[in-house]
């Protein structure tokens, strides 16, 4: 999987950025020091003015591709689900067998993550760490129907609806198969920042508890 995601350029809507930062290697420093800076200061303390000083780059440089950190962090974030969307459909391509599919695909998307020597720029393990934390305030606004309509979750929704169609293969008669396949996400984050941040409300303590919580889940609603 490794070599053939070393070929794969992951493809966010283009109206999240001004100028695509993959072209050029200005534009890979802004992201990758950007995931740097998010998670060592926080979403809020972060601001261009910071990221040009550290690095070394005009404010007005980092604008000529993204119009404000909203949509760098859209970028970010649409970044790490087309990863994982690559990452579900290449583990689960030759898997026949629709259960044995579908657990593989919770594992996928609720496992902890490790770094991808594929993509040498971007931090994976931080990055998850940041849509953790981060993820909700990307579409917690007032303008996220607009920006829904105009698909910049588009990437989301498409790896919520691989994971609803899997629900349907293993039960076609279950009738929540988006509601379980959103739940699995969201909640996989959510089990993940307890697990960090308030340990006393979730059972889910070691690295892959999530991913058993997830797997008993289904088992139990599917079976």
């Amino acid at each position: 999987m490794e070599r053939l995601l070393q070929s794969v350029k992951i493809g966010i809507n283009e109206k999240i950025y001004l100028k695509d930062p993959e072209s050029s290697d200005l534009g890979k420093r802004i992201v990758e020091q950007s995931i740097l800076m998010i998670d060592e200061i926080g979403f809020e303390s972060f601001t261009f003015k910071k990221l040009g000083l550290k690095i070394g780059s005009n404010e007005s440089s980092i604008y000529r591709y993204f119009e404000n950190k909203h949509k760098l962090l859209l970028y970010l974030a649409s970044w790490y689900w087309g990863w994982l969307e690559y990452q579900l459909v290449f583990s689960t391509n030759s898997i026949t067998d629709p259960f044995k599919k579908l657990e593989k695909a919770i594992e996928i998307v609720t496992k902890s993550t490790v770094e991808d020597s594929a993509f040498s720029h971007i931090n994976e393990v931080l990055l998850n760490k940041i849509v953790i934390n981060e993820y909700s305030k990307s579409y917690l606004t007032k303008e996220v129907d607009t920006e829904n309509k105009e698909g910049y979750f588009v990437i989301y929704k498409r790896l919520v609806s691989r994971i609803s169609e899997m629900v349907n293969a293993v039960n076609k008669d279950y009738a929540y198969p988006s509601s379980l396949a959103s739940t699995i996400l969201e909640g996989s984050l959510h089990q993940h920042f307890l697990k960090d941040h308030f340990s006393s409300l979730t059972d889910c303590h070691k690295n892959d508890d999530p991913t058993k919580y997830f797997l008993h889940l289904v088992t139990t609603l599917l079976k």
